[in-house]
C-alpha cells in the first residue's frame, strides 16, 4: 500500500488494514511523518514531532499486533496529542513560553491508555496558550492556519488538533474542551469531535485551565473514529477522583442506528441575533435531513443562553487564576534572569513567561474572587450554573438530543478576533453551557457557507448519553457526505 493510499484512510480503516496485513504501523507512521514534513510550513499544526520515537514505537507495536497481543481497532494507528497533556520524557509546553523547557516525568493517564492499546504518539499539537483562546493565535509557537483557507484561523483552543486532521497531518487527534475547544475548531475545520460527559476521561496529566470544566476528547475524520478513540481512554482512574466507570460506545449499534422516533429539540435561542445566515441555513437544513430520516423535531425555548458567556468566563477565570499560580519560576518551567528577590522572581517570570490573553484571564479571575466582588460575581455565577442545569434537565425530560450550531460564524480571518476580544468570547455562546453543567456533545460537519468554508452542527445529549449522540451523528454521516469533503491541501484553500 503506497503513501497516498494510507493517508486517504480513516483511523478505523487504517487499523483494519494493519490487522489484515495490507500495511504496517511502521509504514503508516512513516507516511504520516512525510505528510507532516511536507505540510507543516503551511499550517503549523505541531509544536513538536517525535519522529525517531514514533518509528521505534511503531516497530514495537507491530510485533505485538502480529503476535495477537494487541487487538484494539486502533492498534498501530498514529495519534497526535494536544500539547497540554503530559508525555513522559517528551516536551509539554501548553503553547506557552513559561513551559517551553518542561519535560514531564510522567504521562497523562489518557496517553498511557493510548500507548497500552497500541496507538503510536506522533507528536504534540499547537494550541492557544494554556487553552485560553478560540483561534490558536495566542500560542507562543505561532498561529495555526486553517487548511480550508490559510488566511483564516482553525479555531481553538484545540486548533492544531482539528487542523491536523483536516490537513491530513493526523489520522486522529486528542484535544481538550473547556468551553468548546474541541467542538468549535472541528466546526471551523470540517472534522468531527466529541466532548464527553465530565468525568468520562481522566484529567490526570492534563495541565489544568479550569478544573470543573476541562474534559479531554477525540477529533477525527468521522464520528465512528472518534467513538473508537473515546472507548480507549474512558473509564475510572484512581489518580482522578472526578472520573467514573463508563460504558464503552457500541460501534455496531451506531453503524446500524435508525433515527426514526428520535426526539430532537431545537433551541430557538440558538438561532437569534449574531448567528451568520449561512450557518443558520446549513444547521437547519441538517435538522430537516434528520427529520426526513424519521426523527421528531420540536422547537423550544432555552432563555438561559443569555447568561452563558458571562457565567462561563467568571467560573473559568476564577479557576484559572488558582491553577496557574503554580507557574512561579521556582518549581519548573521558565525562570527570568536578573531577579533581585523571591517576589521579583515571581513577577519577572510571570511577566515574561505568560502571554497577554493568559494575563487578562488571570487578572479577571483574581478580580471576581477578590473581597467585595466574590458575592457579586463568582457566587452569582455558581447560582446561574444551577439554573442552567435545571433548564437542561427540563429539556431532556422531553428530548433525546438537542441540536444547534456549534459556532455563530465560520472560520474568521487571522487577526480579527484578537483585535476584538469581546467578539472572541461571544463566539463561545453555543458551546460553553455544555461545559458548565458537564454534558456530552459532539460536532460534525453539515455543509459549507457561501465562501466554501465548513459549517458544523452540535448535538448535545444528557449526562452519560454519548451513545445516543454518536448513534445520531453516525446515522447522519451515513446519509450525507459532508464529512468526506476535504480542503484543497495543495493550495491551502478551497
Amino acid at each position: 500500500m503506497n503513501k497516498d493510499q494510507i493517508l486517504s484512510m480513516t483511523a478505523l480503516a487504517l487499523g483494519q488494514a494493519i490487522r489484515d496485513k495490507k500495511t504496517t504501523s511502521v509504514e503508516a507512521t512513516a507516511a504520516l511523518l512525510a505528510a507532516i514534513s511536507e505540510n507543516e510550513p503551511k499550517y503549523n499544526c505541531y509544536i513538536s514531532v517525535f519522529e525517531k520515537q514514533a518509528l521505534s514505537d511503531a516497530k514495537a507495536v507491530q510485533v505485538k499486533i502480529d503476535s495477537g497481543e494487541l487487538t484494539s481497532p486502533l492498534a498501530g494507528v498514529p495519534v497526535a496529542i494536544k500539547d497540554n497533556m503530559c508525555t513522559k520524557d517528551r516536551q509539554t509546553t501548553c503553547g506557552s513560553k513559561i513551559l517551553s523547557n518542561f519535560i514531564p516525568p510522567y504521562s497523562a493517564t489518557m496517553v498511557s491508555k493510548l500507548e497500552a492499546a497500541g496507538a503510536v504518539i506522533i507528536g504534540k499539537l499547537n494550541m492557544d496558550e494554556f487553552a485560553m483562546g478560540s483561534t490558536t493565535e495566542t500560542s507562543y509557537y505561532g498561529v495555526t492556519k486553517n487548511p480550508w483557507d490559510v488566511s483564516r484561523v482553525p479555531g481553538g483552543s484545540s486548533g492544531g488538533a482539528a487542523a491536523a486532521v483536516s490537513a491530513g497531518e493526523a489520522f486522529l487527534a486528542f484535544g481538550s474542551d473547556t468551553g468548546g475547544s474541541i467542538r468549535q475548531p472541528c466546526s471551523f475545520c470540517g472534522v468531527s469531535g466529541i466532548k464527553p460527559t465530565y468525568g468520562t476521561v481522566s484529567r490526570f496529566g492534563l495541565v489544568a485551565y479550569a478544573s470543573s470544566l476541562d474534559q479531554i476528547g477525540p477529533i477525527g475524520q468521522n464520528i465512528l473514529d472518534c467513538a473508537a478513540a473515546l472507548n480507549i481512554v474512558m473509564g475510572k482512574d484512581p489518580k482522578d477522583q472526578t472520573t467514573m466507570d463508563s460504558t464503552p460506545v457500541d460501534l455496531d449499534e451506531a453503524r446500524a442506528f435508525d433515527v426514526k422516533g428520535l426526539r430532537i429539540g431545537i433551541p430557538l435561542d440558538y438561532f437569534g441575533e449574531g448567528l451568520d445566515p449561512d450557518v443558520k441555513a446549513r444547521v437547519l437544513e441538517a435538522a430537516e435531513k434528520l427529520k426526513s430520516m424519521g426523527a421528531i423535531l420540536e422547537e423550544f425555548r432555552l432563555p438561559i443562553v443569555e447568561y452563558a458567556v458571562p457565567t462561563y468566563y467568571i467560573i473559568a477565570c476564577a479557576e484559572a487564576c488558582s491553577n496557574l499560580s503554580r507557574f512561579d519560576g521556582i518549581k519548573y518551567g521558565f525562570r527570568a534572569e536578573g531577579a533581585k528577590d523571591l517576589l521579583d522572581v515571581y513577577f519577572k517570570s510571570r511577566s515574561e513567561g505568560f502571554g497577554l490573553e493568559v494575563k487578562h484571564r488571570i487578572m479577571l479571575g483574581n478580580f471576581v474572587l477578590s473581597s467585595g466582588y466574590y458575592d457579586a460575581y463568582y457566587r452569582k455565577a455558581l447560582q446561574v450554573k444551577a439554573l442552567i442545569k435545571k433548564s437542561f434537565d427540563e429539556a431532556f425530560a422531553k428530548y433525546d438530543l438537542i441540536l444547534g450550531p456549534t459556532a455563530p460564524t465560520t472560520a474568521l480571518p487571522i487577526g480579527e478576533s484578537l483585535s476584538d476580544p469581546l467578539k472572541m468570547y461571544l463566539g463561545d455562546i453555543y458551546t460553553v453551557l455544555v461545559n458548565i453543567v458537564g454534558l456530552p456533545a459532539a460536532t460534525i460537519p453539515c455543509g459549507l457557507d457561501s465562501r466554501g468554508l465548513p459549517v458544523g452542527m452540535q448535538l448535545i445529549g444528557n449526562h452519560r448519553q454519548e451513545q445516543t449522540i454518536i448513534n445520531a451523528a453516525a446515522a447522519f454521516q451515513r446519509a450525507t457526505d459532508f464529512h468526506l469533503q476535504k480542503p484543497n491541501r495543495n493550495e491551502g484553500q478551497v
